[in-house]
C-alpha cells in the first residue's frame, strides 16, 4: 500500500469521526467511493484497535461499525460480480449444446476455455438457474431444456480437464433436471436412459460418501431396467447390466465376495446381447469388464481366477485394437499388467517383467497430456510391479518404484481424487518400507487412512492399517502400531457384519486374528490394560 493511499484512509477515517448520524456516514462514504476496498476496512481496524487501547471506547466501536459493513458491502458486491460472470459462461455454454445438440466438439473448448469456472459455484448455481427456466417455461420449452439439460450432463461428465469432482456434480445436477421433466409415465424411455446416465455418474462420483454414492448408482441402474428390458431395448437391457456390473464390483456395502459375484453375472448377463459379431465393441468392453471382476474375485481358485481374467483381457484385445482403439487398447493392456502382477501361475519374476512391458505399452498412448487421470493410473501400476520387482538390482528397482508413485501423485491429489491419493499413499508407504525408511512409511499410511476408514472403505482400511501395524510393531513402536491396527480391527468387524455365509465370516476370522493379538500386546507395553481387555473381549467375540 502506498503512503499516499494509506493517509487518504486515515483522512476520511477522521471525517467520518465529524458525521452526526448513519446517513451523513453513508453519503461521505459514497462522496469517496475510489477509496473503498480492503485495505481500507484493515485500516479501520487497525485504528479501532488504537482508539481501544487508548480509553476512547465510543470511537473504537462506531469505527468497528463502519469496517464490518464496509467489508459486508464489499463481499456481496465481490460474489454478485462473480455471480453474474459465472451466469454468462452457463448462459453461453447452454447456448452452444443447444445449438449443437451436445456435441463435444463445440462445447469442449468452450469448457476448456473456462475451466477456473468449473467448480462447486458453477454446480449451485447451474440448478438454481435452471430450475428457474424450468419453471418459466411451457411445456413444450420445458421438454427442450430437459433435453438440453441431459446432453450437457453427457459433455461435462466425459470432460478430462478442469476439477472432475465438480464436472460430476454438475453433471448429476443436470440429469436430476431433466428427471423433473422426463417422468416415467410421460416419457419411459428418456427416463429410463436418464436413470442410467445418473447411475454412472453416482458410480463415478468423488464427493460425497463413496459407499452410498454406489448404492445410489446400483439404485439408479434398477430403476433403468424397469424400463429397459431385454425383449422391449436389447441395447439398452444390456448396456444397463454392464453398468450394473461395474457398480457391483465396486460395492463397498454388502458382502465383497457376493458382490463380485453378481457383478459377473450382470457381465454375463449382458453378453447374451453384447455378441461380438453383432456389437464388437460393446463385446470388448464387457470381456475387459469381466476381466476385471475374475482378477478380483474372492471365490474359487484364485490362481484360476487369475488366469480367466487374462483370457478375458486377451479376448478383448481382440477387437481393442492400437489402432482402432487406442485409449481402449491401453487400458486392456494396462488390466493385463495388474493380472500378470499378481498371477501365481508360472514364474513370479518372468510374470513381474511381462506386467512392466504391458504397462510401458499402455503409456505410450495414456500420456500426461492427453489423458492425466490414466497416465497416473498406469504410473501408479508400474511403480508397484518395480515395487515388487525379483530381477534386476533391488534398491535400485524400489527407487523407480517411488518416482513412479511420486509421479502419479502430481495427478491423484487429495483434493481431485481423494481414494485414488490414498491408494498411491499406501503402495508409496510399502515401497519406503521396503527401503527400511520407516518415518516415511508412517507418514504414508497415516495420510492414506485418512481416507481409508472403516466406513467409508473397510477392505482398504484394513489392508493400511494392518501394513502400519505390522511395521510400527516390528520396529517396536507400540503407539504407531495401535494407530494401524485399531482401524483395522474396526474395519475387519465391518467386514465380517456384511459377510453372509458362515465360511466367509470364518475366512475373515481366520486372516485377522493375528492383528487382535499384535493389537492387545501393543497396548499392554503402552501400559494401556483397559485397552488390552477390551481388545481380548472383541477378539473372543
Amino acid at each position: 500500500m502506498d503512503e499516499q493511499r494509506q493517509q487518504d484512509y486515515l483522512n476520511l477515517i477522521q471525517a467520518l469521526f465529524s458525521c452526526r448520524s448513519w446517513e451523513e456516514v453513508n453519503d461521505m462514504l459514497l462522496a469517496h467511493e475510489n477509496l473503498i476496498d480492503e485495505g481500507l476496512v484493515r485500516v479501520m481496524e487497525q485504528v479501532a484497535a488504537e482508539l481501544a487501547q487508548q480509553g476512547d471506547g465510543n470511537r473504537a466501536e462506531f469505527l468497528t461499525d463502519v469496517a464490518r459493513q464496509l467489508a459486508a458491502d464489499i463481499s456481496n458486491s465481490a460474489t454478485a460480480a462473480i455471480q453474474k460472470e459465472y451466469l454468462a459462461f452457463l448462459r453461453e455454454v447452454f447456448q452452444a449444446t443447444c445449438d449443437s445438440d451436445g456435441n463435444p466438439e463445440v462445447v469442449y473448448p468452450l469448457l476448456s476455455a473456462n475451466q477456473d469456472k468449473l467448480n462447486d459455484t458453477l454446480a449451485e448455481l447451474y440448478a438454481s438457474w435452471a430450475t428457474a427456466k424450468l419453471s418459466e417455461a411451457d411445456p413444450e420449452q420445458a421438454l427442450t431444456f430437459a433435453a438440453y439439460f441431459f446432453f450437457f450432463s453427457e459433455v461435462i461428465a466425459q470432460f478430462s480437464f478442469g476439477n472432475r469432482a465438480s464436472n460430476q456434480e454438475i453433471a448429476i445436477a443436470g440429469y436430476h433436471l431433466a428427471l423433473q421433466v422426463f417422468t416415467r409415465d410421460a416419457f419411459p424411455q428418456d427416463w429410463a436412459m436418464t436413470q442410467n446416465n445418473l447411475g454412472v455418474a453416482y458410480s463415478d462420483r468423488i464427493k460425497g460418501d463413496i459407499a452410498e454414492n454406489l448404492e445410489q448408482a446400483i439404485e439408479c441402474y434398477g430403476q433403468a431396467l424397469q424400463v429397459y428390458t431385454r425383449n422391449a431395448f436389447p441395447q439398452d437391457w444390456a448396456m444397463t447390466q454392464n453398468n450394473l456390473g461395474i457398480a457391483y464390483r465396486q460395492r463397498i456395502k454388502g458382502d465383497i465376495a457376493e458382490n463380485v459375484e453378481l457383478a459377473i453375472e450382470c457381465y454375463r448377463q449382458a453378453l447374451q446381447v453384447r455378441t461380438r459379431d453383432a456389437f464388437p465393441q460393446d463385446w470388448a468392453m464387457t470381456q475387459n469388464n469381466l476381466g476385471v471382476a475374475y482378477q478380483n474375485r474372492i471365490k474359487g481358485d484364485i490362481a484360476e481366477n487369475l488366469e480367466q481374467a487374462i483370457e478375458y483381457y486377451r479376448q478383448a484385445l481382440l477387437e481393442y485394437t492400437r489402432d482402432a482403439f487406442p485409449q481402449e487398447w491401453a487400458m486392456t493392456q494396462d488390466n493385463l499388467g495388474n493380472a500378470y502382477k499378481d498371477s501365481i501361475k508360472g514364474d513370479k519374476a518372468e510374470n513381474l517383467e511381462i506386467a512392466i512391458e504391458f504397462y510401458r505399452q499402455a503409456l505410450q498412448v495414456r500420456t500426461r497430456d492427453a489423458f492425466p487421470q490414466d497416465w497416473a493410473e498406469t504410473q501408479h501400476n508400474l511403480g508397484t510391479a518395480y515395487k515388487d520387482s525379483i530381477k534386476g538390482d533391488k534398491a535400485e528397482n524400489l527407487e523407480i518404484a517411488i518416482e513412479c508413485y511420486r509421479q502419479a501423485l502430481q495427478v491423484r491429489t487429495r483434493d481431485a481424487f481423494p481414494q485414488d491419493w490414498a491408494e498411491t499413499q499406501h503402495n508409496l508407504g510399502t515401497a519406503y518400507e521396503k527401503q527400511g525408511q520407516i518415518e516415511e512409511a508412517i507418514q504414508c499410511y497415516q495420510s492414506a487412512l485418512e481416507i481409508r476408514t472403516p466406513a467409508t472403505l473397510p477392505l482398504e482400511c484394513w489392508q493400511t492399517g494392518r501394513n502400519l501395524g505390522d511395521m510400527a510393531f516390528t520396529a517396536g513402536r507400540w503407539r504407531e502400531a495401535m494407530q494401524g491396527y485399531a482401524p483395522a480391527i474396526d474395519a475387519v468387524e465391518e467386514i465380517r457384519s456384511q459377510a453372509i455365509s458362515d465360511d466367509r465370516r470364518q475366512e475373515i476370522v481366520s486372516q485377522s486374528i493375528g492383528i487382535y493379538q499384535n493389537m492387545v500386546q501393543a497396548c499392554i507395553k503402552t501400559g494401556n490394560l483397559e485397552k488390552a481387555f477390551e481388545y481380548v473381549e472383541r477378539s473372543r467375540s
